[in-house]
């Protein structure tokens, strides 16, 4: 053994080593219980960041329960992400000076093809480095002819059903990326406003959106608000125009907001809409796909939602229209791919009546079904489904699964092939072996922000689908952050490569520093001086096999070939001896309580430290120490009672660690004298003995 752990040699030859030796492909065993786990799948946008390297969790899941002898798949997979991907990819044509109108749809997706098969490629390979034990021969990609069809078929299934309609409702809307965003994908954020409060003839109303004004067409009240009852029924002019506007009651109005009066304009905002529904009042549209004012707004046609609202503002100065402005903090919609404001607009979309399917979810959550971790979010899961809308499902893009229907140019939303995902990486709606055995997932374990963008979605899709929950337990680990505690995002440059920590420190070290300090549900700071501190660590791991190699060494013991076991009632121990044993015992113990599924702690972060303090500071500088005396005497009875000790305890610290740090674990098990034994991920569990 070299004096120095070199990852950089080793790492790809033992990953090759264990994909060529099929020890991530499970064989289809009815008499064992499956431990079943399907990887988040990676949107198809040019590479990991640090973040996806979480799954890392997921290995350390797989890893040990093949060390326990489950049946255990780890399914890899690709998303196709239509929404990201359009937008990188006309990013791309926008630096050739071209549009996607220029170049034409069938142009068009062959670029977003080959984008997408670059991009996995990449992916792929970034996987592998980071040594995460997939079953390579299921790969799924939600583009791909088996999960298309699943698409197709659960479209038809819910349509038939009367769960998707077809209407004109309030959507959130992208001016850049030219399409309809759901809810999630519609990000609120806190900026700095002014709210403006306009005479409407005798009433004056507070807005933080003027230039919406061309499309108001009534003034609404609360029905018990004293101060406007004498004007209900009456009429009011519109500022800047000729037009009158009548004064109407609504329960939905706040009479504490403003003045308490609200202009209704049902094409632009969402409560707007459910009064203008309610009342039958005409829809007017004053903003356009563009983001650009229509005619409507008459002599301010053409001008942006932004130049717009600055110009009509003067203009209503000039008229001494203009009572007064105050600052105000709102939220306010992005789009959650380019970061541009998003605009409420009327627009006929697809949907899926959502209650039905959320009824389900929630009863499956409610009754303990599915498990979520940390509790927390269980409230949090509760609140939003229960007061979940209908979702839009349509987009007007040109890359992903068009919608199934005759004279449909519209694509569905990323997220409804997404949630089909659990079932349909084994060929639902084929009956297959593996959807039969492999089916339902045991974990879902991904990040908390995504809940309900994917996590809620799976659950209610596949349930819709097959009478199933889709897996047992949803683990919601925190979102990993720079310095500044911004989320990695690909997308925005937030973050580094997770292959450049690789180059440099060693893949476990990168683990590591994911593992530890990273609790269920809290988000994780990481840096580069974390991750180099773990590869001191990983040099330790194997300075500690050096020194029981090199001892082995020097007394021609190398031909032991036995895993090393301890009789506890007929060696002679010291008192440190015991003392080791019954730590090594108690950790053991602590590690497997905190990792194994059934216990539903999921404390990957207290088993790695546990795991590093009980190596580094209780083997390595106390016990270790204190058996050189006996090894480096002329007894041999005492040399081979302390190199059993070391052996069995290190051993068995391996198997223990290589969840966490597969690779220094496995070339330091290659390494030591045990031939005949098979290779480090397909060795049994540890067992401790009592002491």
């Amino acid at each position: 053994m070299k004096k120095r752990y070199q990852p950089e040699k080793t790492e790809n030859k033992i990953y090759q080593m264990w994909e060529e030796g099929g020890y991530f492909k499970p064989e289809i065993d009815k008499s064992k219980e499956p431990f079943v786990i399907t990887l988040p799948p990676p949107n198809v946008t040019g590479g990991l960041h640090a973040g996806h390297a979480l799954y890392i969790l997921e290995d350390i899941m797989i890893r040990y329960h093949r060390m326990k002898g489950d049946a255990t798949l780890w399914v890899p997979g690709f998303d196709h992400a239509s929404i990201a991907v359009e937008y990188l990819v006309t990013q791309q044509l926008a630096k050739e000076g071209k549009t996607k109108q220029d170049i034409g749809r069938e142009e068009f997706l062959k670029r977003a093809h080959n984008f997408a098969n670059q991009s996995k490629k990449y992916i792929r390979n970034q996987l592998k480095r980071l040594g995460f034990s997939l079953d390579w021969s299921r790969e799924a990609y939600t583009m791909d002819k088996e999960r298309s069809r699943a698409v197709e078929e659960a479209f038809h299934r819910l349509y038939k059903k009367g769960l998707i309609y077809k209407g004109n409702y309030i959507i959130n809307w992208c001016p850049n990326c030219q399409t309809a965003l759901s809810d999630l994908e519609n990000e609120h954020k806190q900026e700095k406003g002014t709210l403006y409060y306009i005479k409407y003839g005798p009433i004056t109303i507070a807005t933080t959106r003027p230039e919406t004004m061309f499309a108001d067409v009534a003034v609404a009240v609360h029905p018990q608000d004293n101060r406007y009852q004498d004007m209900v029924g009456e009429q009011v002019p519109l500022p800047l125009t000729t037009r009158k506007l009548p004064v109407i009651t609504d329960t939905l109005v706040d009479p504490e907001f403003g003045t308490g009066a609200l202009k209704i304009t049902p094409a632009h905002d969402e409560t707007d809409f459910n009064i203008g529904k309610k009342h039958n009042l005409e829809t007017l549209k004053v903003i356009d796909k563009e983001g650009l004012l229509t005619d409507l707004a008459e002599k301010f046609a053409g001008l942006t939602v932004a130049e717009g609202r600055k110009q009509v503002v003067e203009a209503l100065k000039e008229k001494e229209l203009l009572i007064k402005e105050e600052p105000v903090q709102h939220n306010i919609g992005h789009c959650q791919r380019c970061g541009t404001r998003t605009e409420p607009l009327i627009s006929k979309q697809w949907f899926v009546k959502i209650k039905p399917l959320a009824e389900k979810a929630l009863k499956a959550v409610r009754e303990g079904k599915v498990q979520i971790v940390p509790e927390m979010y269980k409230k949090v899961f509760f609140h939003w489904m229960e007061n979940i809308h209908d979702w839009c499902i349509s987009r007007q893009l040109w890359w992903g699964h068009k919608i199934p229907l005759e004279g449909e140019t519209d694509i569905l939303d990323t997220w409804f092939s997404s949630a089909l995902w659990p079932m349909s990486v084994f060929g639902w709606p084929e009956s297959t072996k593996d959807l039969q055995y492999f089916y339902p997932n045991t974990v879902r374990e991904t990040g908390h922000d995504i809940l309900f963008f994917w996590v809620a979605r799976e659950i209610m899709m596949c349930m819709e689908m097959s009478n199933e929950v889709p897996f047992e337990t949803v683990y919601l680990h925190g979102l990993v952050r720079d310095n500044q505690g911004r989320k990695f995002s690909k997308t925005k440059g937030i973050g580094f490569d997770p292959l450049e920590m690789v180059e440099t420190y060693g893949t476990d070290a990168l683990r590591m520093a994911l593992i530890i300090g990273n609790a269920p549900g809290t988000d994780l700071k990481i840096n580069e001086d974390k991750v180099r501190s773990y590869r001191n660590f990983a040099n330790k791991i194997w300075n500690i096999g050096r020194f029981i190699y090199s001892n082995l060494e020097k007394n021609n013991w190398l031909e032991w070939q036995d895993i090393p076991k301890l009789d506890i009632a007929h060696t002679k121990l010291t008192n440190k001896d015991k003392k080791i044993i019954k730590e090594w015992h108690n950790t053991l113990e602590y590690v497997t309580k905190n990792i194994d599924h059934q216990n539903h702690n999921y404390r990957f972060d207290l088993a790695g430290k546990e795991l590093y303090q009980f190596i580094w500071h209780e083997f390595a500088d106390k016990y270790i120490e204190y058996s050189k005396e006996d090894l480096y005497s002329n007894s041999e009875k005492k040399k081979k009672g302390k190199l059993t000790i070391l052996r069995y305890i290190y051993y068995n610290t391996l198997k223990a660690l290589h969840p966490f740090m597969p690779f220094v674990t496995e070339e330091i098990w290659q390494r030591l004298p045990h031939q005949k034994y098979k290779p480090l991920i397909v060795t049994t569990w540890p067992n401790p003995i009592k002491s």
